[in-house]
């Protein structure tokens, strides 16, 4: 079953994304617009706006058991061996590197074609994928997400009340969080430290997180990179990432629901972790590499306006009042001014080799609430408490 979707909402979808997420769509563009067959009707319009700007849009269909279009699909890592795994052909580096924009839509047909595979050869899948993931990210890119049945299932919602919930919150004008965005943004440019508080059930203290920001980048989150969007982060020091935390809302990850995680920190690096549903996923997770034993992103989620929150990463992370850390890769812009030329690439080499900045294979958000009956307890920007007001973060005045 497809969703239904009105022609109107599709074409202001596509207009705010290709007009405002991707800053215009010129002749010399090459628009690579990635998704399963299932996300047609969003893709289908894409395409024909792209081409009435009169650019070149590159339609890349996604088999439907693999998960995001990495390099490989679920087969190769059930049926497949390390070697055939790293034999990307060349052509789709030459793919990836010929388009100037990238637009990705998720939308799953059905979530259970990625299940089944061997661990070992999942993680070389995502090694193998990394290179290809860097030249996107190097590049104005954007995500979004495609109502579907198989999402739909996973939220426990029909089809028909899932569209809703996404169709309402991507159809509004992403202008309007800048100004929301604004105050936690400047206070966050000026803090050295961040501390988190959260309260485990299984523990009988509370945690504290806490991590060096001084001198990073932070970037407001308003349609540019994700969409629907809300969020304002940027990626500490992963050298100095120390403590606990307990991160209570369920994310949908590889086809698993994960929820109730607790993460240990020492010198950087988990050193302790746990899951009270989806356990095994979130080793498979952390065990992918070195860097997934790592922090890449801290975030203060600023969207009220999402009217439910649903497991999916990109919807939970934007939820007004909640706090997520991505366990993995860091962010290179929160580093350096321009990541893609020579300057920036020599001195996000340098931040890579004294440890500071994180790089990994995966880029996993996990996300706890502070608003009212939450994990989260409280968060420190310096000795500024934040507080929530209409259940997004505000500065005490």
């Amino acid at each position: 079953m497809s969703a239904k979707i009105d022609q109107k909402d599709l074409e202001i979808w596509a207009e705010y994304i290709l007009d405002y997420s991707l800053g215009g769509i010129s002749k010399d563009d090459i628009v690579m617009v990635k998704g399963e067959n299932i996300c047609w009707p969003l893709i289908s319009v894409m395409q024909d706006k792209i081409y009435e700007k009169g650019a070149i849009a590159d339609i890349n269909i996604v088999a439907p058991d693999n998960d995001r279009g990495k390099v490989w699909g679920a087969s190769i890592a059930k049926h497949g061996s390390k070697e055939q795994i790293e034999n990307v052909p060349q052509w789709h580096f030459d793919r990836y590197n010929a388009m100037t924009k990238y637009i990705e839509i998720l939308g799953v047909q059905n979530t259970e074609f990625f299940q089944g595979v061997n661990e070992e050869l999942a993680q070389e899948v995502m090694k193998a994928d990394a290179p290809i993931k860097n030249i996107r990210l190097s590049k104005p890119w954007v995500l979004t997400l495609f109502p579907t049945q198989g999402f739909a299932d996973m939220e426990g919602l029909t089809l028909e009340d899932y569209t809703t919930v996404v169709v309402s919150a991507s159809t509004v004008d992403p202008r309007l969080l800048d100004e929301v965005e604004e105050d936690i943004y400047q206070t966050l440019l000026k803090s050295d430290e961040l501390r988190v508080i959260t309260h485990c059930p299984n523990k009988d203290h509370e945690l504290e997180l806490k991590m060096d920001i001084s001198g990073r980048n932070v970037v407001k989150c308003t349609g540019k990179r994700n969409f629907p969007d809300g969020e304002v982060f940027t990626s500490p020091d992963a050298n100095t990432v120390e403590g606990e935390i307990f991160v209570d809302l369920p994310v949908f990850q590889g086809g698993t629901d994960i929820q109730g995680i607790y993460l240990k920190f020492e010198d950087g690096k988990i050193v302790e972790y746990s899951a009270d549903k989806g356990h095994e996923a979130l080793q498979k997770i952390i065990e992918t590499d070195e860097g997934s034993h790592r922090l890449g992103e801290c975030a203060l989620g600023m969207n009220n306006g999402i009217s439910k929150v649903l497991k999916h990463p990109l919807f939970v992370e934007k939820v007004g009042g909640t706090f997520h850390i991505a366990i993995g890769q860091s962010y290179p812009e929160c580093y350096v001014d321009d990541p893609g030329n020579e300057e920036g690439k020599k001195s996000i080499e340098e931040f890579k080799s004294q440890g500071i900045f994180n790089e990994s294979a995966q880029h996993v958000d996990i996300v706890t609430d502070f608003r009212k009956d939450g994990s989260g307890k409280a968060i420190y920007l310096d000795d500024v408490k934040l507080e929530i007001e209409n259940n997004i973060w505000v500065v005490p005045k």
